[in-house]
């Protein structure tokens, strides 16, 4: 079995296997040596980074992921880069600080020579010449709640939801339409799985998940299986109050954040519920030890009980020590058999 052979056959309940996947990027980047103005720009050295930490740390996928600025740069959104940090979006002067402008915003083209989201597109397809069937790998678009904080700001748009539902369920119309594209682009492109990254939902209270970001995620989330990609879907934060909603989503796989109660998560979500995570990426990866790391995965996966993937809450934090993260891999070399890379 190669490592994209026992995702697929924990995903589809085929056994109960232990693959690893933790969120690499800025740790990703700096173990290539490459500044992360150019892992966030030029798809080669995206996957050359990625490629070379799966091999060096045994990951059983790779990740197109690198920062949240994609769709909305595309869009119009006026993004800051910086040599060694994530890019950013300005906030105060948002896209959509007047909500006015919503009203000509047209969907951006994934596939448009030069653009942000083609850049990622072209990652997925390089992804596919040098590791498919061998490495599963990992697409990525903003979750309507994130993709729209975004492009309205956050605080504005956490006020909308009380002074603006109307507008808040036409931005998610919006940019859950961005969002399908870009993700069947990458699909195409030869993604296997799509992550979902819509931290901002962890904000609001369960009563508004359910009402406005439970219905668009599902939709999204049919479409990428309807384009015959699985999906990931990441909530950063604490999501204690939603995580038998965000099982109702659809998703194949559900991370979980550090300060999420595994075993709660679990008798809240089902049995079924293929749940990733959930050690500390600062005080367990990158300030312990290896014996702590192992530790804490040990009680990850006792907590989950099944249908479990091993992983940081979030991030890998750069600077982790290499022996903490290789004390990852080889936890779960207890729980594999007939590996091949």
């Amino acid at each position: 079995m190669t490592p994209y052979d026992h995702i697929i056959a924990l995903v589809k309940h085929q056994t109960q296997t232990l693959p690893l996947m933790p969120i690499t990027m800025m740790f990703a980047a700096g173990h290539a040596g490459i500044a992360y103005r150019d892992y966030v720009t030029d798809y080669r050295k995206l996957v050359a980074a990625q490629i070379f930490t799966a091999e060096k740390f045994h990951f059983d996928y790779v990740s197109v992921i690198s920062d949240p600025a994609r769709e909305a740069a595309d869009l119009g959104a006026i993004v800051r880069f910086f040599d060694d940090h994530p890019p950013a979006i300005d906030e105060e002067n948002a896209l959509l600080s007047d909500k006015e402008k919503l009203k000509h915003l047209t969907i951006a083209d994934p596939l448009r020579p030069g653009s942000r989201m083609f850049d990622r597109v072209q990652a997925a397809k390089l992804f596919a010449e040098k590791v498919k069937g061998k490495l599963l790998i990992e697409g990525w678009v903003e979750g309507p709640c994130a993709e729209s904080s975004d492009l309205r700001g956050i605080n504005r748009f956490m006020m909308d939801f009380i002074d603006d539902p109307d507008f808040v369920k036409n931005c998610f119309e919006f940019v859950t339409e961005n969002a399908i594209q870009f993700a069947a682009a990458q699909v195409n492109a030869g993604a296997d799985i799509i992550g979902i990254g819509d931290a901002a939902a962890s904000l609001i209270s369960p009563k508004l998940y359910e009402a406005f970001v439970l219905p668009y995620e599902q939709r999204l989330i049919q479409k990428i299986h309807e384009a015959g990609g699985m999906v990931r879907l990441h909530i950063c934060g604490n999501t204690t109050r939603i995580t038998q909603l965000m099982s109702k989503t659809g998703a194949d796989l559900i991370d979980l954040d550090s300060m999420v109660d595994i075993k709660k998560a679990r008798a809240s979500m089902g049995a079924n519920q293929v749940i990733t995570g959930n050690i500390d990426p600062v005080r367990v990866l990158l300030n312990g030890t290896p014996e702590l790391v192992k530790e804490k995965l040990k009680e990850c996966r006792e907590a989950a009980e099944t249908n479990y993937v091993a992983a940081a809450g979030c991030e890998i934090p750069i600077g982790t020590p290499d022996e903490n993260v290789m004390a990852m891999s080889e936890f779960v070399k207890g729980f594999r058999t007939d590996l091949q890379m």
